[in-house]
């Protein structure tokens, strides 16, 4: 029993973490049940401390999600060696950046009573991983400017196209989960399409090699995204802690990879 159940750990858990193979079934669906429990645990954990998360709160973290992202590209270039360097792998990089984003809140509320030092802590963070990285050489300068015009583009189309009948689109918040996803699709498409790269999650795996090509993602981002923007919207105010984080992962599940993508094209990794 002890060897199936080792043997199980091994292919679904611990291996695709050390050998950064990708995503699987099995853990796609834990690491979601997980995502899910975390959020419940935060928001109630936010309402025991008298704290209220809000949309500026959410925009407010963008720069961990930059860190946490570039870190992650970090140990794609293996400047770090094993076994810490597994900490660094999705999705046990994202639990690491979580705590350390609540444990620079709660200092930078304590010491200055707002989110200016909580700001500060993520955007130096940001700066370091980035001078670990650009030292290794940028070899595709147009990958960035790409991915920007490609998601804002596309992200203003959607925009002008429906947000007349939705009036959610008109939200700064939902205009940024919008754009962050947008921006994921474009430097997948450009990823895959043009650079050789293999997407690792399992349901746009599937879609890609039904289609053809990973232009896919950007109607299943938009199938996805909308209705999910549209009931965030439409949803009663009593759990606003618990919407606030569901809307600060839709964010997060958008920015990371699509920052991680585009430095990983540009820097060659």
């Amino acid at each position: 029993m002890i060897p199936e159940l080792q043997d199980l750990l091994w292919r679904y858990y611990i291996g695709p973490i050390v050998q950064d193979s990708g995503y699987n079934p099995v853990n796609t669906l834990t690491w979601a049940v997980l995502l899910g429990v975390s959020l419940l645990f935060l928001a109630r954990a936010f309402q025991r401390t008298g704290l209220h998360l809000d949309g500026p709160f959410i925009l407010d973290t963008i720069p961990f999600i930059l860190a946490g992202s570039s870190l992650r590209v970090v140990e794609d270039a293996s400047l770090v060696a094993p076994p810490l360097s597994y900490l660094l792998i999705t999705p046990l990089v994202y639990f690491l950046v979580a705590l350390i984003a609540v444990l620079c809140l709660a200092i930078s509320l304590r010491l200055l009573g707002d989110r200016r030092l909580y700001i500060a802590t993520g955007a130096t963070w940001t700066v370091l991983n980035l001078g670990l990285l650009l030292p290794l050489g940028v070899i595709r300068p147009w990958i960035l400017p790409l991915v920007l015009i490609l998601g804002g583009g596309l992200t203003l189309i959607v925009r002008w196209s429906v947000g007349r009948r939705w009036s959610f689109l008109e939200d700064r918040l939902s205009l940024a989960i919008l754009s962050a996803h947008m921006l994921d699709a474009s430097s997948t498409f450009l990823g895959v399409d043009f650079l050789g790269y293999v997407e690792k999650h399992v349901v746009p795996t599937m879609l890609i090699e039904s289609a053809g090509t990973a232009a896919v993602m950007y109607p299943l981002k938009l199938a996805v995204l909308l209705p999910v923007l549209y009931l965030l919207d439409r949803h009663p105010p009593e759990d606003r802690d618990l919407l606030a984080l569901l809307s600060l992962a839709l964010l997060v599940l958008g920015l990371a990879p699509a920052v991680r993508n585009s430095l990983r094209m540009a820097l060659g990794i």
